[in-house]
């Protein structure tokens, strides 16, 4: 009995903690219409228990699906809606695609999601801050107050700042350090590759590429190639991953408690981290601080460009010497390791499963690499990265075909008034989250001829035709380019909060994409990759795998 006791008292607790979380989750009009099951306290718990296994073809269904089934048995409004059958079917056969929004899932202890029509994300876009907070919203979407160690930080602007500020007028002289480190992580990464076809595991290759050189641009030359310090990166961003995943299922009342304990597993990634970082940041505060009050020992020294010059000089410019603090700066790398290590592994995958379905594609781009790559003993160039039209599109093709999030573009609304959607009438209250359909407009018919078959020189294709339309003016062509965001085609985000750091992944992926099929042979395995959701979000095939040879050219 005494066993039966403790087990009944933690049960008890989750089931009340989500009662209450219940209670007070964001209520929204009746007329807006909610996918899957109506609305009231069960049909909340079987919805975002279906939410895990069931939120890919949720959305499908609310963006596509309605229009052609009239009385679809997924959709559901409310009862006031239901008792108005007419009324409903109009308002159906008007439905996403036509510019309305609904209500998903979005986990226990959450409120639903509105899921916004293409068509507002310009609207959304526009808000004010004062109205919807973006930074609110992916700090609640990751738990940044639990997994990022310290909630003032990951809530500060003052390192997306720096970023802002510094990475693109630094990006071109960077391309050459870049280079050298892809060229560095992708033969540390295929050493054991030779003249026959060696079966890899894609995931694990990405891994073992993609810190490094990320880190150049982060930490700089020598912390890069560091193991202890990319191995406690690399374990944080997965603690984070597996954090969020954990805390979707726990009510939130027991969040001050589950967080903290979770993120101990950070704490001790992030020491291992700060153990080898912490130097390195300590000297170049030191340096920099004595450089800026014009010591002379230090006139003829420059700081290295990256993350950790940034910070400092922003720091240095706004008299900010909270700032000047090697634990500070340690902490504040850690959301941008986060966002920056597994998403481009997850692209550069994605990217190279897909190619590889189409031989012929891998021959172009192999072909117009050649026709740009830089002469024996150079390095490529920010100049001839962007003269790489064809692998510009095979990986914005790839990114909208294999797109690993539902939604994007999270907006919670923060004005006490709530929010009045355009047109509708329909005032979302405060504490609503808001985000906009991805995955829909990467796969709708009306926008990409044939949305379900990888085309790698799709856009290379349109962008051409465009030029030659507008009398070979490149200005027509780039909304074409991969890191250029329209309303239908966001997968860094839109608006003044899209990542900053988009430009620098476009040059890394172009730059391992040059190195991959400049020096090696690469074969599909097997025709088949199982992609699995996991509520809104892809889970990486970890066990994919291909065939990879060294080229003859490249073979000593």
């Amino acid at each position: 009995m005494t066993v039966l006791y403790w087990l009944l008292i933690p049960v008890l607790g989750f089931l009340v903690g989500f009662v209450l979380d219940y209670v007070f989750l964001v209520k929204y009009p009746d007329e807006i219409p909610t996918i899957r099951y109506s609305r009231g306290f069960w049909s909340h718990v079987r919805s975002n228990v279906g939410y895990f296994t069931s939120q890919k073809r949720w959305i499908q269904d609310g963006y596509n699906k309605v229009e052609k089934h009239v009385s679809s048995t997924v959709l559901y409004t409310t009862a006031r809606s239901r008792a108005r059958p007419s009324a409903n079917r109009a308002m159906h056969r008007q439905y996403n695609k036509k510019g309305l929004p609904f209500l998903v899932p979005s986990g226990l202890s959450r409120p639903y999601d509105v899921v916004l029509p293409r068509s507002m994300l310009t609207w959304l876009r526009d808000q004010p801050e004062s109205v919807v907070d973006a930074r609110l919203a992916h700090n609640v979407g990751v738990y940044g107050d639990y997994n990022f160690l310290d909630s003032q930080i990951i809530r500060s602007p003052f390192g997306m700042r720096a970023v802002q500020k510094s990475i693109n007028r630094s990006l071109p002289g960077l391309v050459s350090a870049v280079d050298k480190e892809v060229q560095h992580a992708v033969d540390l990464a295929l050493k054991d590759v030779g003249n026959d076809w060696t079966s890899i595991n894609l995931w694990d290759t990405w891994q073992a590429i993609v810190p490094s050189v990320t880190n150049r641009m982060l930490v700089g030359s020598t912390l890069c190639r560091d193991e202890q310090f990319l191995n406690a990166m690399v374990s944080f961003t997965h603690a984070v991953l597996r954090n969020c995943v954990l805390l979707r299922f726990v009510p939130l009342i027991l969040h001050p408690i589950l967080g903290r304990m979770l993120a101990i597993s950070n704490w001790l990634h992030w020491r291992r981290a700060y153990r080898r970082a912490g130097p390195v940041i300590t000297t170049r505060i030191d340096y920099m601080s004595r450089k800026a009050k014009g010591d002379p020992e230090l006139q003829n020294w420059s700081p290295p460009e990256d993350y950790i010059t940034w910070l400092v000089r922003l720091a240095l410019e706004e008299n900010r010497d909270q700032e000047l603090d090697p634990i500070v700066i340690s902490k504040r790398l850690l959301p941008i390791e986060f966002a920056a290590i597994d998403t481009t592994v997850l692209t550069g995958v994605l990217w190279i499963q897909d190619l590889l379905k189409t031989p012929s594609a891998v021959e172009d781009l192999t072909a117009e690499l050649r026709a740009h790559q830089p002469a024996p003993g150079e390095s490529w160039s920010a100049k001839a990265l962007q003269s790489l039209l064809q692998v510009d599109s095979s990986i914005r093709e790839s990114q909208r075909l294999s797109n690993f999030h539902l939604t994007l573009v999270e907006r919670v609304v923060v004005a006490s008034e709530g929010l009045c959607l355009p047109g509708l009438g329909w005032r979302i209250p405060k504490g609503a989250h808001l985000t906009v359909n991805m995955d829909g407009s990467h796969h709708d018919g009306d926008l990409y001829h044939d949305p379900y078959t990888y085309d790698a020189l799709r856009f290379s294709t349109m962008r051409k035709d465009r030029e030659e339309h507008h009398n070979a003016s490149t200005d027509a062509a780039k909304p074409l380019g991969m890191v250029t965001m329209n309303d239908h085609h966001f997968p860094f985000g839109h608006g003044k909060h899209a990542c900053p750091g988009r430009f620098f992944v476009a040059h890394e992926m172009k730059l391992i994409a040059a190195h991959l099929l400049l020096n090696f042979d690469l074969k599909m395995e097997d025709s088949t990759s199982n992609r699995l959701w996991v509520g809104s979000g892809m889970m990486p095939p970890f066990g994919g795998r291909i065939k990879v040879r060294r080229k003859s050219s490249s073979r000593g």
